[in-house]
């Protein structure tokens, strides 16, 4: 209303001096008033100057101005363009029931976004823990089982010359071999689990929340299951290392049937170096207890902190996310790769030990790591775990338990840069999303004031130059 008071007042001051020197300075002073009118109410004011001549005013009353602002209206429907004020591409101005319509639903999609963002984020993880690290455990057992290697080969630049011998007379698939028995044996482990939880009952899966009693069934299931599958292991271990080019390829299913085999001969195996399985039932069992347990312990541990950082960092912000799926999420994520990282450099100098006595007796050739190029076979004869640990350390110092470490640095470093790519991608997703409107208000601005989504949402003030195409007031009046 102080801009319409300004506006009459001015109108007055003007009709009692058309002409003079003050003229083209009052006309200038009535374009920013004006322009301030329309700019802070978003109204055009009650008296209007409709023709170019500053002779010429026509005052309204109210009726004619309500009646001029029907109009307004009704031309900016038939345009289908009009003036709409914004303040940022997410702040468009709806009718208010036409708001509170979109909001929920807005905040549906984001939710749903962030899920499968979430989920895809999982899948990555799972394909990288089971593909793309294969090449890298395929290294560091061959130079786990070579107990005669001249090369220790405990940082990665080490393999690096010994990877493009490979490669060069093997072919690039020198380093994927074995991944169809690596992959049936966890899926055996996981099909074990199952089976033995439905027989017993006992939980194949444990939490904060499970009684000391339930855990304890737990452990005994873990047990039994890596008992059962440790044969199959121990077969999946000899594709895994052995020499392409100087072994024959093994079938798909071959890996049940050798270790079928060596469950059979429980006493006395069926080759002369060959240790029984219940000589190394005991150390197996042992080791992926112990390992499972640890790896249960570091991946809570570490699950809980991030989450108390995120919780922090929300507190902070003073705003706290209505969906936390991809926090969740990530910290799922995040915590499986520190548990697993932590648990296998710790436990490293023992599984060299296992993979030793299970693949002794099984006339393996490899290849050799210490140049690339020739095969070696692979001869010991250890009495057993204990007897396998002294004489290592007897014979190839400390540091022969951590043959091949350098290929488990580049395992986790791909793995962690395989996820921060991911995560980088899922960020970006993330922006482009919450900085577009949502689909719903533009298809409503779409089908009331033309097409949104070929440019005219932008950080200006307003989306249309004009008040009305379908009244008549000239635009160049207010110029």
């Amino acid at each position: 209303m102080a801009g319409m008071n300004n506006y009459s007042t001015l109108m007055y001051t003007t009709n009692q001096n058309p002409s003079g020197t003050g003229h083209k300075e009052m006309q200038r002073t009535e374009t920013q008033h004006t322009r301030a009118a329309v700019s802070s109410t978003g109204l055009p004011p009650a008296t209007l100057n409709l023709q170019r001549s500053p002779q010429i005013q026509y005052q309204l009353s109210d009726d004619q101005y309500q009646a001029y602002l029907e109009s307004l209206t009704s031309g900016q429907e038939r345009a289908g363009h009009g003036l709409k004020n914004v303040t940022s591409d997410r702040d468009l101005s709806l009718p208010i029931e036409k708001h509170r319509a979109f909001e929920n639903d807005s905040q549906e999609d984001e939710i749903s976004i962030r899920k499968y963002l979430g989920i895809g984020v999982q899948w990555v993880s799972l394909v990288t823990e089971n593909l793309l690290n294969h090449p890298f455990i395929v290294l560091r057992r061959q130079c786990q089982v070579y107990n005669a290697s001249q090369r220790y080969h405990l940082h990665p630049l080490g393999l690096i010359p010994a990877i493009v011998h490979l490669h060069r007379r093997q072919g690039v698939t020198t380093l994927w071999k074995g991944l169809g028995s690596c992959l049936l044996v966890r899926g055996l482990s996981m099909a074990m689990d199952d089976v033995l939880s439905k027989i017993t009952m006992w939980p194949k899966d444990v939490d904060s929340r499970t009684s000391l009693k339930r855990f304890g069934q737990h452990v005994i299931l873990k047990g039994l299951s890596i008992a059962l599958v440790m044969p199959f292991y121990a077969a999946s271990l000899v594709e895994t290392v052995q020499s392409d080019i100087a072994s024959e390829k093994p079938g798909l299913f071959d890996v049940f049937r050798e270790g079928s085999l060596r469950l059979l001969y429980w006493k006395s195996p069926q080759k002369g170096r060959m240790l029984p399985i219940w000589a190394l039932i005991g150390p197996t069992v042992g080791v992926g207890l112990t390992k499972y347990l640890f790896g249960l312990v570091i991946k809570g541990v570490s699950s809980r902190i991030m989450r108390r950082r995120i919780q922090q960092s929300q507190e902070r912000k003073g705003a706290k996310f209505k969906d936390d799926s991809l926090e969740n999420q990530n910290v799922e994520v995040y915590s499986n790769l520190i548990s697993m990282l932590t648990t296998e450099v710790i436990f490293y100098p023992l599984e060299t030990i296992l993979h030793r006595i299970q693949l002794q007796g099984t006339r393996t050739i490899i290849d050799n790591l210490d140049n690339g190029y020739a095969v070696v076979p692979i001869l010991t004869n250890y009495q057993g775990a204990i007897d396998c640990y002294r004489t290592t350390v007897a014979a190839e110092g400390f540091s022969g338990l951590y043959k091949g470490f350098g290929a488990i640095i580049l395992q986790f470093a791909a793995h962690i840069a395989v996820i921060k790519l991911t995560k980088w991608i899922v960020n970006q997703i993330t922006e482009i999303i919450s900085s577009r409107p949502p689909a719903k208000v533009i298809q409503y601005y779409n089908l009331e004031y033309g097409s949104l989504d070929r440019g005219m949402i932008s950080n200006s003030t307003t989306i249309s130059p004009s008040i009305s195409s379908g009244s008549d007031v000239d635009g160049n009046s207010l110029d």
